[in-house]
């Protein structure tokens, strides 16, 4: 007999599920399609979600998961093909699926393992300024670790060329202790810098704020925490992008739904599709991007 409970919830505006396991506990929001939290027993949040997230309809939960498509961040500073597809003079940050509602497809138990997918049909709703038909799709699976896989399939015509991640805040001890291991020799472009191209020498530190956009990542990023203990493992295909992200002290005090000093406690960092990663998606063809998320302990 599963001892996995599956639970539909209202959290203020939002419709959510909360489930289960002998091991673990998620939560998702119907609107976006976003994880909001994700705990092993015994450990800390692996997930972090701000102590104000607000669950209004229309916009996005800060922390968790949001899904970022068809463009990430200011569509003005992504490449002019994924500019082209919008045709609206302002467009909002981080693309249009975010404060959506997607459909439930359903929830799967097998075993331990416990599999919800969510769809996003842009035929059947149709995205304000940006008329173009696909298909989205978002799995997430829970078992010993959470794994998650956004797919996009192009029912268009034409080519659509698009920006994506997922945003992923994960919670941490103190990020001025964490580093963050497998970046060592990428580029980046530091948006704090005018935007310059730089290269990662050594392992990532945190000393100030941070908005970096790596390229040519490799299939496992770690995030290392002496304070809990603990590695978390990000482990992606179909990505070759990351944006690492943390406000630091005086943006935090400018963030909707961010107490002052939560920044001591989060890093982004954001599996993605940006810069000259981005994807071109043919007509018919899908586009797969997967992320699955683990953590081991380590000795003090």
């Amino acid at each position: 007999m599963s001892n996995t409970q599956v639970e539909r919830v209202e959290l203020d505006q939002l419709i959510c599920w909360r489930i289960r396991t002998q091991r673990s506990e998620l939560l998702v929001a119907q609107q976006g399609a976003q994880i909001l939290a994700y705990q092993r027993d015994g450990q800390p949040p692996l997930i972090w979600l701000s102590p104000e997230a607000a669950y209004q309809r229309a916009q996005s939960v800060r922390g968790g998961v949001p899904i970022c498509w068809p463009w990430f961040g200011d569509l003005r500073r992504n490449p002019q093909a994924v500019q082209a597809h919008y045709q609206q003079v302002e467009a909002p940050a981080h693309g249009l699926v975010r404060g959506l509602d997607w459909q439930l497809l359903g929830i799967d138990e097998e075993g331990e393992q416990v599999t919800l997918r969510f769809a996003f049909d842009t035929q059947r709703e149709p995205l304000a300024g940006w008329p173009h038909a696909a298909l989205l799709q978002f799995e997430i699976r829970l078992a010993d670790d959470l794994a998650m896989s956004l797919q996009t399939h192009n029912r268009g015509e034409a080519p659509l060329t698009l920006s994506q991640a997922l945003h992923t805040y994960f919670a941490v001890s103190d990020v001025r202790q964490v580093s963050v291991d497998g970046l060592q020799g990428c580029r980046y472009v530091d948006t704090l810098q005018d935007w310059r191209e730089l290269r990662q020498d050594a392992e990532l530190r945190f000393v100030g704020e941070t908005d970096r956009i790596y390229m040519d990542t490799p299939a496992r990023l770690s995030i290392v925490d002496p304070g809990w203990g603990r590695r978390i493992h990000l482990d992606c295909s179909g990505s070759r992008s990351a944006v690492l992200w943390n406000p630091w002290v005086d943006k935090a005090r400018r963030l909707s739904q961010f107490p002052d000093d939560a920044w001591q406690n989060m890093l982004c960092i954001e599996t993605a599709n940006l810069l000259e990663d981005v994807v071109q998606v043919k007509p018919d063809e899908w586009h797969r991007l997967d992320l699955r998320l683990s953590s081991d302990a380590f000795g003090h």
